[in-house]
């Protein structure tokens, strides 16, 4: 059984272990290691969670499965894009999963979530950034309608800076 809540600052704490635990996965070999601790370090910390759960534009929800956290996504309204026409988009900026949870359709689950929550605040689509060899990432975002409309240089440190396509969503 799978629920999804919004997250609150008391989840801040579980928030920054598992965003930990779901980023190495997918992004662990993105850059040299030394770069990828300082990136975990500096961004996925109970300090950071706490401002950004306590920030109102953020919006985090959790998906539990069997009352275990499973994943959590953060989306913003009303955040343009250069690569994008439209106005009143979403900026989808974390859809983590746990790996153990693959497979259960819990990623669709939350992502499907989102997009009802957007389209309830007058959203016109969502956006996100993701790293150009996460292929399971860009292989869901397609099934899910996503196009690529752009790119972007994500820097994970002084010295190191990925690749991402943005992909779009209209509604």
């Amino acid at each position: 059984m799978q629920n999804i809540i919004k997250a609150k600052v008391k989840d801040a704490k579980a928030l920054a272990e598992l965003a930990k635990n779901s980023f190495l996965p997918a992004h662990g070999h993105s850059a040299p290691k030394e770069d990828i601790n300082a990136y975990i370090l500096a961004n996925f910390n109970e300090v950071n969670f706490v401002s950004e759960l306590s920030d109102p534009k953020n919006f985090y929800y959790c998906i539990y499965y069997n009352n275990v956290l499973a994943g959590y996504s953060k989306i913003t309204l009303n955040t343009p894009n250069k690569n994008i026409a439209s106005e009143n988009v979403t900026y989808l900026s974390r859809l983590y999963l746990l790996e153990e949870f693959y497979g259960l359709h819990l990623g669709k689950e939350l992502f499907n979530f989102n997009i009802k929550f957007s389209k309830k605040q007058q959203q016109n689509g969502i956006w996100l950034a993701v790293w150009v060899e996460n292929y399971r990432a860009i292989s869901f975002y397609k099934k899910m309608g996503f196009t690529i409309v752009g790119s972007h240089d994500y820097k994970i440190s002084e010295t190191h800076s990925n690749p991402n396509h943005i992909m779009y969503l209209p509604f």
